[in-house]
């Protein structure tokens, strides 16, 4: 029996359970025997859709504090580029990646994780951050109408990619369908060059990478679903041959690009969170560099500097910061260009401020060949001909 099958034979509750028949057991070996309650201070945080990063400081001299957050598990399909290809998406507060969490070291996150009963499938979540318990994703197993309160300390500096995995086969086919998104756990003191000079940014922008695998008919077009459940067959048959029919940053070609493009002046610093949750990826920026990268996304390591391309290992995030010194546009890519220019992992900076001709100026614009300064060199001998 295929799964499309399967599931159409089932009740939610009941294909949840038979789809996941992997993780349950692991949920209850890990079932917790009680909360123990904590005397510290709260905060509740609002998420925001990503690029944006809710508010936060970046050093603290408070203590450590509890730190709630809520997601919402949102299925829903979504439009994927300009020629109007769907994707049935699974997300975490309905935005691909999911939101971007922030908190510092010694602080406890407390998640609360929401199933509604709208929803077909069963979803949880795995923090790369956490230590224990498949990252909570043997804590967080939760069906539709169903919700779930996790917490773990933060004890680990950096960016960490957190998505679903409910288990077996249904593992990739969440995370490529838009489940996965970072916290940012910084040092209480704040980022530093890895010498102790502290490092501070004016903005922060979240780039999610995500490869979509959309399958095609039998004329090469691609194909819509209407539900979860007759999509999952022909995706997984796409997923297998590991070639990607889209490679986009926020969910869709184009969603950083053109009226969507980062803003930023010209002598702010940013920084700029990227994850790619199942493939590598090299960002580059053209036109600007690396200033400070945490490559592997780990504050505790010092950062590489004046980089050109930095790479993202599958599953990871990375950190890097810029400050930007001329204005203009400037194109943010995976240098797989291939990806990049065809498949639509591409972002845009905007940078407003002042032009300065000492980092660089056309010395002349385009204009004719004048044989009087170029005729000699223009001519190549024939002895540079046959050496090429």
């Amino acid at each position: 029996m295929t799964l499309r099958t399967a599931i159409g034979c089932l009740s939610r509750r009941g294909m949840a359970a038979a789809g996941f028949s992997m993780a349950l057991p692991m949920l209850l070996l890990f079932a917790p025997a009680g909360a123990a309650a904590l005397d510290l201070p709260r905060e509740q945080v609002a998420l925001v859709a990503p690029p944006l990063v809710h508010p936060h400081e970046q050093a603290t001299a408070k203590g450590p504090e509890i730190i709630e957050f809520r997601l919402v598990v949102e299925e829903k399909r979504i439009v994927i580029d300009d020629a109007g290809t769907t994707l049935q998406a699974m997300t975490f507060n309905g935005s691909i990646p999911g939101p971007m969490m922030v908190v510092h070291e010694g602080d406890y996150v407390e998640l609360t994780l929401v199933n509604p009963a709208s929803n077909m499938m069963a979803h949880n979540i795995d923090f790369h951050a956490a230590t224990g318990a498949l990252g909570g994703g043997a804590l967080t197993l939760v069906n539709p109408g169903e919700q779930v309160v996790l917490r773990f300390k933060a004890t680990r500096t950096g960016v960490f990619v957190y998505h679903c995995a409910p288990g077996g086969p249904m593992i990739p086919w969440h995370v490529v369908s838009g489940m996965s998104g970072v916290i940012m756990v910084l040092p209480r003191g704040g980022l530093t060059d890895g010498a102790g000079h502290a490092l501070h940014y004016d903005r922060i922008y979240y780039i999610g990478e995500n490869d979509f695998y959309v399958p095609r008919d039998a004329k090469g077009n691609f194909k819509s679903y209407d539900s979860l459940a007759a999509s999952y067959d022909d995706t997984a048959e796409a997923m297998r041959k590991l070639i990607p029919s889209h490679v986009v940053f926020n969910g869709r070609v184009g969603a950083l690009t053109g009226k969507n493009a980062l803003k930023a002046k010209v002598g702010e610093t940013v920084l700029i969170v990227h994850s790619e949750a199942n493939r590598d990826s090299r960002p580059h920026l053209i036109g600007g560099h690396g200033d400070y990268v945490w490559e592997t996304g780990k504050f505790s390591n010092p950062p590489q500097t004046d980089l050109e391309t930095w790479f993202i290992r599958g599953g990871s995030a990375g950190a890097a910061l810029y400050t930007f010194r001329q204005p203009g546009l400037y194109a943010y890519l995976t240098h797989n260009l291939i990806e990049a220019v065809e498949l639509g992992a591409t972002a845009h900076f905007k940078v407003e401020g002042a032009w300065d001709d000492d980092p660089m100026t056309q010395v002349r614009p385009p204009e004719p060949i004048s044989p009087a300064l170029h005729g000699a060199a223009a001519k190549p001998t024939h002895a540079v001909v046959e050496h090429y």
